[in-house]
């Protein structure tokens, strides 16, 4: 695949999301694309070091509120109550699938923080090249360079977990997860494949 095709992909990944976060009808949508037998290919290779990219779990609104302010998270959307719930029920999948996390990295937004202390408690460690770009599209191509080079350097038998968002997601391998759900992707010479979806 060309850069172009990619770049095409990723375009209309994105405007898809947006149109279908307005009305409501993505998370469903895009759950529904998950078999058991991708979901099986995803955690076997995460148990062999591949990559989990982890969208933040329910946090209700959309996009971030007037007055946002990086480290004070009354100005921020929070995670729910369903949120949290899907939060502890990633860290216990991971735990039932027997896959330890060799490095578990965030954005540093309160609702990805959160997702991973609560999933992966002691284990997160803030890094703003996952924050997220919806609101600043000006450096959306910088910073996806920059992570895309952070995960093409991750050489480990253990798995790295990086909780961000759906927009670094989807600019980093073309796919659309719902709230709290996983993209898995492994190395490829200098590409990043997509295994599959882990769902909370």
């Amino acid at each position: 695949m060309t850069s172009t095709e990619q770049k095409t992909i990723r375009r209309t990944a994105f405007v898809a999301t947006v149109l279908l976060s307005l009305f409501g009808l993505w998370p469903s949508i895009v759950a529904a694309d998950t078999t058991d037998e991708e979901e099986k290919r995803a955690w076997s290779a995460l148990r062999s070091g591949a990559i989990a990219l982890l969208r933040h779990a329910d946090a209700p609104g959309f996009g971030d509120p007037p007055g946002f302010m990086l480290g004070n998270c009354s100005t921020q959307r929070n995670l729910g109550e369903a949120g949290r719930m899907q939060a502890q029920r990633m860290g216990e999948r991971f735990r039932q699938q027997k896959v330890k996390p060799g490095k578990v990295l965030a954005s540093q937004w309160c609702r990805t923080m959160d997702t991973a202390t609560t999933a992966f408690p002691g284990q997160v460690q803030p890094e703003p090249v996952f924050n997220s770009f919806f609101q600043d599209r000006a450096v959306a191509q910088g910073q996806t360079a920059m992570a895309r080079a952070l995960l093409l350097g991750w050489n480990s038998p253990s798995a790295l977990v990086v909780v961000t968002h759906q927009v670094n997601i989807t600019a980093l391998s073309g796919t659309v997860p719902a709230s709290g759900e996983g993209i898995v992707l492994r190395r490829v010479g200098q590409d990043l494949q997509v295994v599959g979806r882990i769902r909370p």
